[in-house]
């Protein structure tokens, strides 16, 4: 009998944003689908940030559970993502999901890409 270990990420996410993904997951009436966060070429800066939720477990994930919030992260984004941390903004100026990393040298003015 073999024991299998899950790799894991280092991707943080807040307890406001698990309490937003609990309640986006809950409206979703699913329990199959976790956190999916990644970054694949585009954007002004090179790179843009993906988040979605994903039913799909690929070949390489890492995973991390965040009090009943599974983020799953693909092996390739992992770098880019280390010590990243997932925030969820409720405010006048913005509302939505943040990604405060450590590892992009330099942004775009909208936010939406990194380098």
């Amino acid at each position: 009998m073999s024991e299998t270990t899950t790799q894991t990420h280092g991707v943080q996410l807040t307890d406001v944003a698990a309490t937003k993904v609990k309640s986006l997951l809950e409206q979703e009436g699913r329990d199959d689908l976790r956190l999916r966060i990644g970054v694949q070429p585009g954007g002004c800066s090179g790179l843009i940030y993906q988040l979605y939720f994903d039913e799909r477990s690929l070949d390489g994930d890492l995973f991390r559970d965040f009090d009943g919030v599974e983020v799953v992260v693909d092996r390739m984004s992992a770098p880019y993502l280390d010590g990243a941390t997932i925030d969820f903004a409720d405010t006048i100026e913005k509302q939505g999901f943040t990604i405060d990393n450590p590892n992009a040298g330099s942004s775009c003015a909208c936010g939406d890409s990194f380098s």
